[in-house]
């Protein structure tokens, strides 16, 4: 029986995560759950799962939810803020950690389950972005076990050998990263800056929360995950290549010395990563229903245009550069689309923000989160005021 806590529990990949939990009674057990404001999800997860401890990020949210779970005669004990979501994560009963808070919020819980040497399961691919290199430093140094949840990095992780070290040993020329290119792959160019907020988050393939459909939409989301990519799996930016599947059939491939291209194909459903990741490394039932070769009519591929996603060039570029430049990137597209999605600002806009706040920020080494941190706030500080400058002039 392995005890879980889920960080981020009513979000989609908290959901999902779940999902794949009540399909194993005999193997899972959850310790805790957590939620941003979302008393009443959280609440019926509770009735569900009755977990030992619940996390708000708020004392009046976690209140609230005190009082829903004492009506329905139920034990679970509230904690509240960073350091609740800490506590849960750290706590020596827990044997993994689902880290699926969506942005910078996740990043201090996702360290302390990985301080305490957890079996850490990351979908908050904000954590290695903002601070990559002492999140694998800490990865290695307390021994923990990190394995990767969003889609593309679990199929490059399934894709390569189980002793990988570093490409030169495996025999791998490169990793080829797939994205879908979103709702907008072939929508006119002039006809971008119309967009609404509910047309970008109409994903053609997953289901997902608004922010990250936004990413995908802005291809941001690729950007993120190549800057993950190169952490997670030890690599330069030259050594991965991006590359546009409309289907969501196949996920991301592998390329050897050799020619050899392995590929993880499946139905778009984020269960598969996450039951993969649950048992690795074994396998158990996910929920996800077979892939049916005979319904696929065709597989496309295409290089992505840098035209129409600037935040996805923007990305790459960080990538190479290095420094707290990921950081400052991440804080400018989580500004910015929030902006957007409060319709204070154009679609178009968004590369825009990110862009300038990049062109004013100064690049410094990230010794310790503390300068993360800074260059976190630095760069939301300065992504609002840009957000204010173009509403002005809307």
């Amino acid at each position: 029986m392995q005890t879980i806590t889920v960080l981020g529990s009513t979000g989609s990949i908290g959901v999902s995560t779940l999902d794949v939990i009540a399909r194993h009674p005999d193997r899972y057990q959850v310790f805790a759950l957590t939620a941003h404001t979302s008393v009443e999800k959280l609440l019926r997860q509770c009735c569900d799962c009755r977990p030992r401890f619940a996390v708000m990020r708020d004392e009046q949210s976690a209140e609230q939810l005190r009082a829903g779970l004492q009506a329905k005669g139920l034990e679970t004990e509230v904690l509240a803020g960073e350091s609740g979501l800490e506590w849960v994560s750290a706590h020596d009963d827990v044997d993994s950690v689902m880290a699926a808070i969506v942005g910078a919020a996740g990043l201090a819980a996702t360290l302390a389950a990985v301080n305490s040497g957890k079996k850490v399961l990351l979908a908050n691919k904000e954590s290695l972005v903002m601070a990559g290199g002492l999140f694998m430093k800490a990865v290695a140094e307390s021994g923990a076990v990190l394995l990767p949840i969003d889609s593309e990095h679990n199929a490059i992780f399934q894709c390569m050998p189980a002793n990988y070290q570093n490409l030169e040993q495996a025999g791998i020329r490169k990793i080829l990263l797939t994205g879908s290119g979103g709702p907008f792959r072939q929508t006119p160019l002039l006809d971008l800056a119309q967009v609404t907020p509910d047309q970008a988050c109409a994903h053609p393939n997953w289901s997902m929360g608004r922010k990250i459909s936004v990413d995908s939409a802005t291809m941001m989301n690729k950007g993120l995950e190549f800057i993950e990519a190169c952490w997670m799996f030890g690599v330069r930016p030259d050594d991965i290549e991006v590359v546009v599947h409309p289907q969501s059939i196949i996920h991301s491939m592998v390329e050897y010395a050799d020619g050899s291209v392995l590929a993880q194909m499946g139905n778009p459903d984020m269960r598969t990563p996450i039951a993969h990741a649950m048992a690795w490394p074994e396998r158990i039932e996910s929920g996800v229903a077979s892939l049916n070769f005979t319904d696929l009519a065709r597989l496309d591929f295409e290089s992505p245009d840098y035209q129409r996603f600037p935040c996805l060039r923007l990305a790459t570029e960080v990538a190479a550069r290095g420094g707290t430049l990921a950081a400052t990137l991440n804080a400018a597209n989580e500004v910015a689309v929030d902006a957007f999605l409060g319709e204070q600002i154009g679609f178009t806009d968004i590369p825009k923000v990110i862009e300038q706040v990049l062109n004013g920020s100064d690049c410094h080494e990230p010794v310790n989160l503390d300068v993360v941190k800074v260059a976190d706030a630095e760069a939301r500080e300065m992504a609002y005021q840009w957000v204010a400058r173009l509403q002005r002039t809307a």
